[in-house]
Protein backbone atom coordinates (compact mmCIF):
# COMPACT_ATOMS: atom_id res chain seq x y z
CA UNK A 1 0.00 0.00 0.00
CA UNK A 2 1.82 2.77 -1.04
CA UNK A 3 -0.13 5.65 0.56
CA UNK A 4 0.25 5.35 4.24
CA UNK A 5 -0.23 8.70 5.96
CA UNK A 6 -2.77 8.68 8.40
CA UNK A 7 -5.14 11.08 7.48
CA UNK A 8 -4.97 9.24 4.19
CA UNK A 9 -8.42 8.91 2.85
CA UNK A 10 -9.25 5.17 2.08
CA UNK A 11 -12.21 2.80 1.90
CA UNK A 12 -12.72 -0.14 4.17
CA UNK A 13 -14.35 -2.49 2.83
CA UNK A 14 -15.95 -6.30 3.32
CA UNK A 15 -15.36 -8.80 0.55
CA UNK A 16 -18.14 -11.45 1.04
CA UNK A 17 -16.24 -14.37 -1.25
CA UNK A 18 -18.95 -16.56 0.12
CA UNK A 19 -21.86 -14.97 -1.49
CA UNK A 20 -22.44 -15.14 -5.52
CA UNK A 21 -20.51 -12.97 -7.42
CA UNK A 22 -18.79 -11.82 -3.90
CA UNK A 23 -20.33 -9.01 -2.70
CA UNK A 24 -18.41 -6.10 -1.46
CA UNK A 25 -19.97 -4.25 1.29
CA UNK A 26 -18.18 -0.64 2.34
CA UNK A 27 -17.65 0.23 6.20
CA UNK A 28 -15.99 3.21 5.45
CA UNK A 29 -14.61 5.82 3.46
CA UNK A 30 -12.22 7.93 5.42
CA UNK A 31 -8.97 8.85 7.18
CA UNK A 32 -6.14 5.43 7.23
CA UNK A 33 -6.11 6.04 11.23
CA UNK A 34 -10.40 5.29 11.59
CA UNK A 35 -10.58 2.59 8.92
CA UNK A 36 -7.84 0.55 10.78
CA UNK A 37 -9.53 1.50 14.20
CA UNK A 38 -13.03 0.17 12.82
CA UNK A 39 -11.09 -2.69 11.36
CA UNK A 40 -9.58 -3.76 14.43
CA UNK A 41 -12.61 -3.92 16.42
CA UNK A 42 -14.17 -6.54 13.94
CA UNK A 43 -14.70 -10.08 14.42
CA UNK A 44 -11.95 -12.76 13.48
CA UNK A 45 -13.92 -13.61 10.50
CA UNK A 46 -14.72 -10.64 9.71
CA UNK A 47 -11.22 -9.34 9.49
CA UNK A 48 -9.98 -11.88 7.08
CA UNK A 49 -12.44 -10.18 4.40
CA UNK A 50 -11.61 -6.70 5.10
CA UNK A 51 -9.11 -4.64 2.55
CA UNK A 52 -8.36 -0.70 2.25
CA UNK A 53 -8.33 0.66 -1.20
CA UNK A 54 -6.69 4.02 -1.38
CA UNK A 55 -6.26 5.91 -4.84
CA UNK A 56 -3.79 3.85 -5.92
CA UNK A 57 -3.23 0.43 -4.17
CA UNK A 58 -5.38 -1.87 -2.11
CA UNK A 59 -4.42 -4.60 0.99
CA UNK A 60 -5.80 -6.97 2.51
CA UNK A 61 -6.06 -5.39 6.19
CA UNK A 62 -4.40 -8.85 7.65
CA UNK A 63 -1.63 -8.63 5.03
CA UNK A 64 -1.41 -4.96 6.37
CA UNK A 65 -0.95 -5.27 9.91
CA UNK A 66 1.02 -8.43 9.36
CA UNK A 67 -0.90 -11.29 10.36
Amino acid sequence: MRTTYQDATVRLYFLDRDSEGGAAETLLYGPLHEALELAAQQPEDIQEGLFLATDNDVVAYLDLIGE
